[in-house]
């Protein structure tokens, strides 16, 4: 089933902003490699579920996948040939708004190369430029 909130303060947003740099989660917290997008867009639901399948699926149960990105604004649209007015539509789909260096996906617990083979099927999901990155550890 696809993430969505379970409840929001108001069922319509509008389309907002989409720039500059991410200031928070550009960094591996969670796990020890990470998926870096380099591009601004909307990830929906589907995407981030199929990214999650496809992890899971190469890692075969060993290892743990974080995700850090949540899908929380509503994107609505009218039906086909509906004329104008009558308000806006209703919900179609959930997304999660991604700015450049906002890390997506995390994996720990596996070594490098299987971490690494994991996360390119899961930038092979998702509408956006994705780069491999590593933890940086404090010495």
């Amino acid at each position: 089933m696809a993430m969505m909130p379970k409840r929001v303060k108001y069922r319509k947003s509008q389309r907002g902003k989409m720039k500059g740099n991410a200031h928070r989660s550009n960094y591996v917290a969670f796990g020890e490699y990470g998926l870096q997008a380099l591009e601004t867009s909307w990830v929906t639901a589907k995407h981030i579920e199929a990214g999650r399948v496809a992890a899971t699926h190469y890692l075969h149960r060993e290892g743990k996948v974080y995700i850090r990105i949540f899908p929380c604004k509503p994107v609505s649209s009218k039906p086909l040939e509906t004329r104008m007015g009558k308000g806006k539509g209703e919900t179609e789909f959930w997304t999660a708004t991604v700015k450049p260096g906002q890390v997506c996906f995390e994996i720990g617990g596996v070594d490098e190369d299987v971490a690494k083979q994991a996360l390119v099927r899961v930038a092979h999901k998702m509408p956006i430029k994705c780069r491999f990155v590593r933890r940086r550890h404090s010495l």
